[in-house]
């Protein structure tokens, strides 16, 4: 009768584990810890594309602030706190295991600690997530500087080596003469898709016309197309399904 009037599930089957256990809060500060390990793994990723190394995007005035001594710098702060931020979670996580290991069955008096570490465990999550959203809002993506960079490093090359594999090629010959192909694109400094076929034939014959459609940034990803993988039309669909779960309009 009492469970049911507090709303509760069902009364507890052992009275001791009723007030000694905290799996429970255990739980919930696992799974902010967790989440702010994401939240701030992504802080990362936008503190350096914003970099000046990087350039992949600018965040607004709204959301970024400006250097002591430097006016023309707009920092990413609100991503760089919530970076820092995560460490405070995970260690109200860590309080709390600690505050339990070494206590006997039955309550405690330590238990009182708990709840310092659950209410600041979900403020600072919740705050966290406030200013991801809030600075994923206002971001410009600098297409022409990622395109510029796509390039770097021969991406293509994996997909040259599947290409070459496809014609019948086993893997660990088509590896060593993409990686050939790679050799000759840093004597002449440009891309494998710039290379003509006659050169491309000389390292091996099977090349063909065909060849070129597996070439440069844009091709080599659309070939990506099992499900879950990075192809444009695999990112296209997961972006639709999560859309269409979390109900979002615009």
């Amino acid at each position: 009768m009492t469970s049911e009037a507090l709303g509760f599930t069902a009364p507890m089957r052992n009275s001791i584990d009723a007030v000694s256990d905290r799996d429970f809060v255990l739980e919930l500060l696992s799974a902010n810890s967790i989440t702010a390990i994401h939240l701030s793994r992504l802080g990362e990723e936008w503190v350096l594309w914003a970099s000046e190394e990087f350039g992949f995007l600018t965040p607004s005035d709204s959301v970024s602030t400006g250097s002591s001594i430097m006016p023309q710098k707009k920092n990413p702060d609100p991503v760089e706190l919530v970076r820092g931020k995560s460490a405070r979670v995970v260690g109200d996580l860590v309080s709390l295991l600690v505050l339990c290991k070494g206590l006997p069955q039955a309550y405690n008096r330590d238990l009182q600690e708990d709840k310092e570490p659950v209410f600041d465990s979900v403020k600072t999550i919740l705050g966290m997530l406030e200013v991801s959203a809030e600075f994923a809002k206002n971001i410009t993506f600098n297409w022409e500087r990622i395109k510029s960079a796509l390039p770097a490093g021969h991406l293509d090359a994996t997909t040259l080596a599947d290409y070459l594999v496809k014609k019948g090629m086993a893997f660990r010959t088509s590896h060593d003469i993409v990686g050939r192909s790679v050799a000759m694109c840093v004597s002449n400094n440009c891309q494998l898709q710039e290379l003509s076929l006659d050169k491309l034939r000389s390292i091996s014959p099977v090349f063909d016309e065909d060849v070129y459609e597996f070439l440069g940034v844009e091709n080599s990803v659309k070939k990506f197309t099992s499900y879950g993988s990075t192809g444009s039309e695999c990112v296209l669909d997961q972006l639709n399904y999560w859309v269409t779960k979390l109900g979002i309009n615009g």
